[in-house]
């Protein structure tokens, strides 16, 4: 009876060690496949934590061996707009910014159609040029094109920065040429048969198909122009008042290196729109990012 009593035991215990030691080795297998990546994520993540931790410690407290807040100071970035124009500075980063974005998109959008879906002499010859466009560091035809600015009178304003983004960025026309590389073209042909012209095929029936790849465009020349601190060091550095959040917190840092927490307050303010942005836009990103590396 002792033995008809224990074999049901045994065996009704042995699915769930087997049930758990299942669920472990998948848990293992996941750890072991996304270790680089949580590595890489909490790389990343701990700076982020750090500097918004420090934004909000007393000016004693930040720098120091203490990384938790004794006291919490929301108030510091009250003081950061007091300290210095920071609404001026955050309304030039956007108007650059989004101006830029937006000359980006009518500039690359029908040259990356150009080069990916019609056939005309020196098309190969052309993309060749845009992607040694690319290779080409903007520090090589900086001169030329300051002594151009500055003969125009036009240094000290938003206008050099913005304007060239309206004729030509090659990063955005090779990546939306490679997205639309991914489209098949019965659909263009289709629309053509049905009377529409090459303006009409572009805006009506590819670019509809092509929002993840140009939103990755958009994205990419947002988050470039918001960061950028070499074109407004070049052509505003001599104008405050048109400086962009990037040239300011460089400044910023520099009158109030005392006062790291208000440093850390201004650097929380200028990630805040580019953090928020990505998170918003992530699907769109990821699927642009993953379509244009299909076809060459």
């Amino acid at each position: 009876m002792t033995t008809a009593t224990l074999a049901p035991q045994r065996t009704g215990g042995s699915p769930v060690l087997a049930r758990r030691k299942r669920n472990w080795n998948k848990t293992l297998n996941w750890v072991a496949v996304h270790a680089i990546g949580l590595a890489m994520g909490v790389m990343f993540t701990l700076p982020v934590i750090f500097v918004v931790l420090t934004s909000v410690m007393k000016s004693d407290q930040a720098m120091t061996s203490s990384w938790w807040p004794t006291e919490w100071h929301f108030e510091n970035f009250v003081k950061v707009f007091e300290k210095a124009p920071m609404l001026s500075y955050l309304l030039n980063s956007m108007t650059y910014s989004l101006l830029a974005t937006l000359g980006v998109l009518l500039s690359a959008i029908p040259a990356a159609y150009a080069l990916a879906k019609l056939k005309w002499r020196g098309q190969s010859w052309a993309f060749m040029a845009v992607v040694a466009a690319m290779m080409l560091p903007p520090q090589v035809v900086i001169v030329p094109l300051f002594d151009m600015w500055v003969r125009m009178g036009l240094t000290g304003t938003l206008v050099p920065l913005i304007a060239p983004y309206f004729l030509f960025d090659a990063f955005s026309i090779f990546l939306l040429r490679q997205f639309f590389l991914t489209i098949p073209k019965d659909y263009l042909d289709a629309a053509r048969m049905d009377g529409c012209s090459e303006f009409q095929v572009l805006y009506r029936v590819l670019v509809p198909m092509a929002k993840p790849g140009i939103a990755a465009a958009a994205m990419f020349c947002f988050l470039y122009t918001w960061n950028d601190y070499f074109g407004p060091l070049m052509y505003t550095a001599q104008v405050q008042d048109n400086w962009t959040l990037s040239l300011a917190i460089a400044s910023f840092r520099g009158m109030h290196h005392v006062e790291w927490n208000l440093t850390m307050a201004a650097t929380v303010i200028t990630m805040a729109p580019a953090i928020v942005l990505f998170v918003f836009a992530q699907k769109s990103f990821v699927k642009g990012i993953t379509f244009t590396g299909v076809k060459g």
